[in-house]
């Protein structure tokens, strides 16, 4: 891999990164934690395991990143990322939600719906916004 090649995946994996945190987190910390403690209170920690975290948010942006944004890039359209990271989020959030409505007492189909929705909906703007911004960022020949 080239030093264009790499400075194009650091570049794509940073600003995703920041897209999908910047929502998520908002998510998280602003508009869905009364809803969350409604459905799943009980099963909830006082405070977020930060390691198991960290480590998926790395991971999960290395999959938009491999999956939607570089792919997006090649392609040169914004919805060759968007899709894909839509579809890569419904696969995701469903996996684990779906499990989670299926082994756990107390998850509901509620949140199920609204975290799938979320995981969605979340995906596809981190990859269109590291899309984006890679392009924007190194030029349009990227």
């Amino acid at each position: 891999m080239g030093r264009a090649q790499v400075k194009r995946v650091l570049l794509a994996y940073a600003t995703t990164a920041l897209a999908f945190c910047a929502l998520d987190f908002t998510w998280l910390g602003l508009v869905a934690p009364r809803f969350y403690d409604s459905q799943i209170g009980a099963l909830l920690l006082p405070q977020p395991n930060l390691i198991p975290a960290l480590i998926f948010y790395l991971l999960y942006v290395v999959g938009l990143v491999v999956f939607c944004v570089l792919p997006g890039i090649a392609k040169g359209e914004w919805h060759h990322a968007a899709i894909p990271g839509a579809l890569l989020g419904l696969v995701a959030y469903g996996t684990y939600d779906l499990s989670n409505l299926a082994t756990l007492q107390h998850w509901t189909m509620p949140l199920t719906i609204v975290d799938m929705t979320w995981g969605t909906v979340a995906s596809a703007i981190a990859s269109t916004c590291g899309w984006f911004f890679t392009r924007s960022l190194l030029g349009r020949q990227t």
